[in-house]
């Protein structure tokens, strides 16, 4: 049974029973597949062990989280910090059989920290044209003693030809306005709103407005490297349309399938670790009654705290709510 929990703490954590409810709609791959075997399903497999099944030319695209060049535990897997010659033998053991699973015109973004980013563009460059490098604010983690504090990842943005998807529309970002300019005494550039003042502004490669998933947040797990909705959402929305397939072969706890799930798109998903392939369905089923994504709203990327719900005081904690913050029983990631 999984620990009790606060009464504000929506951290998704499976029972026994669970877990052998939502392994059942789990698939194992051990033989040629089509895309209608694949298509809006996990695959609860090593990917080493499935990849040669996967049929040619499905993904629209492919997002890549693959363990980064750190020490960690993922459950049932571990993987230990390699020297980078070595990790980039490592992207190379299975990155260029990806090439065979993608169209023409498909997008691959591919998430690393500053060590595993050194490996990741020689070696994904090799075989896909680099486009940007997009570098987004981690808002948690522990201080270190000897060095700066890493508040930052990178996702490297790679398509497999000339001719791919970029929907700018789709990812603006709506911002307030600091110093509201005027001409001819009319807003220039922004309007004015309940919410204030704001205006639509281009996406940048550096994000700040993301908020890593925590307890009091439904999309909240257990997974140690959960990645938030947002920020799946605004790769999907600027490089796929409703109905493209969206394929990670590293699917943790299932995010990436649930967001394209939520915005309407096909999913393919590969898990090795059966707690999180059996969270990622039961989070697929949530998000048949809740298609709702944290900072995206009307079709409109928010930056942080800047709707009026979102200002809302906080509410007082009691004693026992502040102790197990203290003591860590919110499993903060």
């Amino acid at each position: 049974m999984p620990p009790s929990k606060a009464k504000r703490n929506k951290t998704i954590a499976l029972t026994e029973d669970q877990i052998e409810q939502y392994s059942e709609k789990l698939i194992s791959v051990d033989a040629p597949v089509t895309v209608d075997d694949i298509l809006d399903k996990t695959i609860n497999r090593n990917l080493f062990d499935v990849i040669k099944y996967l049929p040619d030319g499905f993904v629209d695209l492919l997002i890549l989280d693959p363990p980064y060049n750190l020490d960690r535990e993922f459950g049932s897997s571990k993987f230990r910090k390699l020297p980078i010659d070595e990790y980039s033998a490592y992207l190379r053991s299975w990155l260029p059989q990806m090439v065979r699973l993608l169209k023409p015109e498909a997008t691959i973004y591919i998430c690393g920290d500053y060590l595993s980013s050194l490996s990741i563009m020689a070696v994904a460059g090799e075989y896909f044209r680099l486009r940007n490098r997009i570098t987004w604010q981690r808002d948690k983690g522990r201080g270190a003693s000897k060095n700066w504090k890493n508040g930052m990842e990178d996702i490297w943005f790679f398509t497999n030809g000339n001719d791919y998807t970029f929907n700018l529309e789709a990812v603006k970002e709506k911002r307030s306005v600091i110093a509201p300019y005027k001409e001819d005494g009319e807003p220039k550039d922004w309007a004015e709103s309940e919410e204030g003042r704001f205006r639509m502004t281009h996406p940048s490669n550096i994000w700040t407005d993301l908020t890593i998933p925590y307890w009091s947040m439904s999309e909240n797990t257990n997974h140690p490297t959960q990645k938030p909705e947002k920020l799946l959402a605004k790769l999907i929305l600027a490089s796929s349309n409703e109905g493209d397939v969206v394929f990670d072969p590293f699917l943790g706890s299932g995010t990436s399938s649930v967001v394209a799930k939520k915005l309407n798109r096909h999913y393919v998903g590969i898990e090795i670790d059966n707690l999180w392939a059996a969270t990622s369905e039961y989070r697929l089923e949530m998000a048949e009654s809740d298609n709702s994504i944290q900072g995206y709203f009307d079709g409109v990327f928010w930056e942080r705290n800047s709707l009026k719900f979102q200002k809302k005081p906080k509410k007082k904690q009691t004693e026992d709510e502040e102790e197990e913050e203290e003591s860590g029983t919110f499993n903060f990631m």
